[in-house]
């Protein structure tokens, strides 16, 4: 193999392998872990780009077989013009946010050995090529995210972590059942061969039974992965009770990696001839989709945790992203890409931002961000961005991937789902108005100076901690690098905006294939 050949091998195996480092070097030296992460991710960072320079370049997938296996059964990884994308957005997010979690915590070598062990499992799910494997690497994704939940200091981060480990093990198996059901129907794990089989016809009624059976077992999965309600309960409780540090990381990368792992089984294995032939299955989706597009904002409404609220809201853009899938047609899947590209960015600033304000306000709740702007101007201001970016007013990546799929729909003349699209930004704004009315036109509660939390707060504070921990908010607490974090990924956010065209672009290979 060339060097640029071994770099998928390496994305997968460098962060899985180097994730004993930080325990191993823990016996002798202390606090090594945040050094040997930040090392880790920024080569793979850099490695990231230069895949994707050659995938973009030649305009053609690299697909690599490893062990000499046959690729019924061997371990082939794929990196195309889709893959790449998800690719980059993890290594960057996973090295930008390290500058959160330098102060922020949680600390300690195990805690970054789980951050490793996530890196690697996401990067293996989206680089994988055979069915088998993307549900190994389910695992090791789910088993990563509990250590990481579960960090926290009080119980109920450990709650929320067993409770994602269960419904995340259901989730999981239920794909693997459908996994068996396409094994025995075509003989083969290869996505690939998978493809070939089931899009070029030939099939008995038996074979078409199975695959049938198959796509539903493994779309339920997915849609617990994706926390498509009502299958999203996990999230909610995983976002609001995982330490500081953690949820922008789980938030931005976790489902968003799974919804993508759903467009590749979708669209990659069983093309959308299928989506389309097989009774129900367009309506299905659509409608799982739409439900939860409706059902996550209404919630987000709701809540006064400003952790919960984004949860929500992000059980309802992922909603969106399932129906775009659902219309079939190249400019909404191009649009359900964009958007779960874009919605990864937002969420990641937007959990960074409650963050900062958490560590150095102390404020939780929509209500304790009252007058924030006054005293924390620069991480009000990148929340604000954020949110007009998650409500998709343009220029903001918000706005092209919900135009994208807006304009898929018209083209298939599925109103139900245009229709949730427009509902689905009212009610976007409705609970992000709330926080840019606390933040901007509120006046500020009467503030302890000694604390720098208001006097009549009611939920106890924590830094790097689950909701239970007792610390205060503390100025001191915010270091510049976070800070610039937030200003930077706002910024991103909007520059991203104008990136339409370009995002089409990069796209239109993957989906000119799967469509032609």
């Amino acid at each position: 193999m060339s060097n640029v050949e071994l770099i998928p091998v390496l994305l997968v195996v460098a962060p899985i392998l180097l994730a004993t480092l930080p325990i191993v070097l823990g016996l002798r030296f202390e606090r090594t872990g945040w050094s040997v992460t930040a090392l880790t991710t920024t080569g793979l960072f850099a490695a990231s780009l230069i895949l994707a320079q050659r995938v973009y370049s030649t305009q053609s997938a690299e697909i690599y077989g490893l062990g000499g296996w046959d690729e019924q059964f061997g371990i082939v990884l794929i990196a195309d013009q889709l893959s790449m994308l998800i690719v980059v957005l993890i290594t960057a997010t996973a090295a930008g946010l390290l500058a959160f979690t330098r102060l922020a915590g949680p600390r300690g070598n195990t805690f970054y050995t789980g951050y490793l062990l996530l890196v690697g499992g996401l990067l293996g799910l989206t680089l994988t090529g055979d069915v088998f494997n993307m549900f190994v690497f389910l695992e090791i994704v789910g088993l990563g995210t509990y250590a990481l939940i579960s960090s926290g200091d009080g119980p109920e981060s450990a709650v929320a972590a067993l409770k994602y480990l269960i419904l995340g093990t259901v989730g999981a198996s239920i794909y693997l059942i459908g996994v068996g059901f396409l094994f025995m129907a075509t003989g083969t794990l290869n996505m690939m061969e998978l493809a070939d089989v089931i899009q070029n016809g030939g099939l008995d009624d038996q074979q078409l039974n199975l695959i049938r059976a198959a796509f539903a077992f493994m779309f339920v999965g997915f849609a617990i992965k994706v926390a498509q309600w009502p299958l999203h309960t996990w999230q909610p409780d995983a976002y609001q009770h995982a330490p500081d540090g953690v949820t922008p990381l789980i938030a931005a990368l976790v489902s968003t990696v799974s919804a993508y792992a759903l467009a590749r089984i979708m669209f990659d294995v069983f093309g959308p001839e299928f989506l389309i032939q097989t009774p129900y299955a367009r309506e299905i989706v659509v409608t799982v989709g739409s439900i939860s597009v409706i059902a996550g904002s209404t919630l987000a409404v709701i809540q006064q945790d400003v952790k919960r609220m984004l949860a929500y809201s992000s059980v309802s853009q992922f909603g969106l992203v399932v129906a775009a899938y659902g219309v079939v047609t190249e400019t909404a899947l191009t649009g359900a890409i964009i958007h779960l590209i874009g919605h990864g960015v937002m969420k990641a600033g937007l959990f960074v931002a409650a963050g900062v304000i958490a560590i150095g306000y102390g404020a939780r709740t929509v209500d304790e961000y009252a007058g924030l702007a006054h005293h924390r101007p620069v991480p009000a201001a990148g929340m604000a961005v954020l949110l007009i970016a998650l409500i998709g007013i343009p220029p903001s990546v918000g706005f092209i991937g919900k135009w994208y799929i807006a304009v898929g729909a018209v083209e298939a003349q599925a109103w139900s789902v245009a229709a949730v699209i427009f509902l689905s930004t009212m009610l976007t704004l409705a609970y992000a108005a709330r926080l840019l009315e606390k933040m901007y036109f509120t006046p500020a509660r009467n503030v302890d100076p000694g604390s720098h939390r208001s006097t009549d707060a009611g939920s106890p504070v924590a830094t790097d901690g689950g909701a239970s921990s007792q610390t205060r908010g503390s100025p001191d607490a915010v270091s510049l690098g976070m800070l610039a974090l937030v200003v930077s990924v706002a910024i991103i956010a909007v520059i991203l905006g104008f990136a339409g065209d370009v995002f089409f672009e990069l796209l239109e290979p993957f989906v000119d294939e799967v469509f032609n």
